[in-house]
């Protein structure tokens, strides 16, 4: 996960779909995206957890009609990622990587990157957190419909394990061409990502981002602000009843 949410850029469409679930090196694969197609590129993780609230709420709504059983609500969803991923060259990271035969459809000129489980938090003691912070109060929402998801597309319940990301493997190759599906590490560095895409390779270091200490973190830090919200609030409502007590 990025620091900072990246702007859209006018004109810019999605050029590469970014398949990799959640911690397999989104992060790396975002910035050396932008360095390659130079422009800006969506990382959900980064967009919907330091981005407005809107970006959030956008993606419930997508999740909330996932899996579209209809061409209405296919049509819907396509309509709300089109609005979401305007402006942007790539689109990476969950829940979008599991929502790639849709994006196909909506971007079918694009090309195909693959890379490559948080445990599982308390939900009342998190919304209660969450709540004063404007969009991060609908984090508790989005984990719940984000692991139906998971549940629909690999038939697992609860916390997540490293089947998931194989059975996500064989599902992308069920879903996805097999001339269009490109599976490539982080690790390896810029030379088999600049040959899958047609392009040369930067003169740059390839981006090297921790994802897992990016989103650690981003939860202490968001975790420390709810906290200290409810301190001063709950510290007010103690002072009012002292004045209640003593000056009524």
């Amino acid at each position: 996960m990025g620091n900072q949410p990246s702007r859209p850029r006018h004109g810019a469409r999605i050029q590469v779909i970014g398949a990799g679930l959640s911690r397999t090196g989104t992060a790396s694969l975002s910035a050396a995206l932008s360095c390659l197609l130079s422009g800006p590129v969506y990382h959900c993780g980064t967009q919907i957890c330091r981005g407005s609230p809107s970006e959030i709420l956008t993606w419930i709504d997508i999740l909330n009609i996932f899996p579209a059983r209809t061409p209405r609500d296919l049509s819907k969803m396509h309509n709300l990622l089109q609005d979401r991923l305007d402006g942007f060259v790539a689109v990476t990271d969950a829940p979008a990587a599991g929502l790639v035969p849709e994006l196909l459809q909506l971007f079918p000129d694009a090309k195909r990157s693959m890379t490559g489980l948080v445990s599982a938090a308390t939900l009342w003691f998190l919304r209660a957190v969450l709540l004063p912070l404007p969009g991060l109060r609908y984090i508790p929402a989005f984990t719940e419909r984000l692991q139906r998801q998971w549940g629909v597309l690999y038939d697992e319940k609860g916390v997540h394990t490293r089947l998931t990301y194989e059975r996500h493997i064989a599902w992308l190759k069920e879903v996805v061409p097999e001339d269009r599906l490109v599976f490539f590490d982080v690790r390896d560095g810029w030379d088999p990502l600049c040959a899958s895409l047609g392009l040369e390779t930067p003169d740059v270091a390839f981006p090297n981002i921790n994802d897992g200490a990016a989103i650690e973190a981003f939860a202490q830090e968001t975790i420390r602000k709810g906290l200290m919200w409810w301190a001063v609030y709950l510290g007010g409502i103690a002072a009012g009843g002292v004045y209640w007590e003593y000056f009524s």
